[in-house]
């Protein structure tokens, strides 16, 4: 299903159409890598007759994700901390932006002394809580490895772009709590991100402020009142909800700014540290800011604030 926000991003794929295959290719130390050690859990939803698609990469986005995969971008140079971010692009649960947005983030991350961790995870034809197992699993691999990988376990965070925002803030709200007892070492861990940050993110998927086509794409037409209530990522702030920033565009042309609102005010009541950075224009899609917008200051106040956090400590 190709979407206004599809069209939107593929705008500026020519620009990035190779980036991820060229990043492997220039840095051998990038390596794609499978989140589960066999099959990955959980089945497509088919109609009758439908087959599998196989996974394909064009205009900057990945589709049909069956093997959902991450690539580690290991911080290096005299600015490396031991923190990390797992990216999410955001491609409306219909295809993975990596190279529009998964990669630039993932480059700036590394260029700042922070190790990203570049998830392609499950979507279209698979419904949640596919999405959701797959980014806890991703954050679970990279605190399981954080003695490997020389990282601080406890400043592993989530970032996601659109889409892949609201799946970084299902991370954000819903835990994988550590199973000590398990055989497999990732269970060990919990999936719950230290900090968060939310760029022009869905956040609610039920009317009036969803953007429909994501909340399609993720919930299918025979979606419970319970997934819409869990799904409505700002209805399930809490206490245990790590820091977040949030930045979104008011001009947003595919998903209303009041999104970003919404969990920016549930964060407020919930006394979560938390900053909405609230920009005049920018639109929709602009990854690290568009140029000529006051979006495009939104990476500085990022690093900013990931100071205030304490996630930019060099050791």
């Amino acid at each position: 299903m190709k979407s206004r926000l599809l069209a939107s991003l593929a705008s500026l794929a020519l620009a990035v159409l190779f980036l991820p295959s060229l990043a492997r290719a220039n840095d051998p130390d990038i390596k794609e890598l499978k989140i589960y050690p066999g099959k990955a859990p959980g089945e497509p939803t088919l109609k009758e007759g439908e087959k599998i698609k196989e996974m394909s990469y064009h205009g900057g986005f990945h589709f049909n994700i069956h093997e959902p995969t991450i690539d580690v971008y290991h911080a290096k140079g005299d600015k490396r901390t031991k923190a990390a971010v797992v990216v999410c692009p955001g491609g409306g649960y219909g295809a993975v932006a990596t190279g529009i947005e998964g990669v630039p983030a993932a480059k700036w991350l590394q260029q700042n002394g922070i190790t990203a961790v570049l998830l392609r995870y499950r979507l279209q034809p698979y419904r949640h809580p596919v999405p959701m197992m797959d980014v806890q699993r991703a954050l679970q691999l990279t605190r399981s490895n954080a003695e490997k990988w020389d990282l601080a376990p406890k400043r592993i965070g989530v970032m996601g772009f659109s889409a892949g925002g609201h799946l970084a803030s299902t991370a954000t709200v819903h835990h994988k709590a550590a199973d000590p007892k398990s055989n497999d070492p990732v269970e060990r861990v919990s999936s719950r991100p230290d900090f968060s940050v939310l760029i022009y993110p869905v956040i609610a998927v039920s009317p009036p402020h969803a953007h429909m086509g994501s909340s399609q794409n993720l919930l299918g037409s025979n979606h419970s009142e319970k997934e819409l209530r869990l799904m409505n990522t700002h209805t399930q702030v809490n206490k245990q909800t790590p820091p977040t920033l949030l930045v979104h565009s008011k001009d947003d042309n595919e998903v209303p700014f009041k999104n970003s609102e919404l969990f920016y005010e549930s964060l407020q009541k919930s006394g979560i540290q938390s900053k909405l950075l609230a920009y005049e224009q920018g639109r929709h899609a602009y990854a690290l800011g568009r140029p000529g917008t006051d979006s495009a200051a939104w990476p500085g106040e990022c690093l900013k604030w990931f100071a205030e956090i304490g996630v930019m400590q060099v050791e």
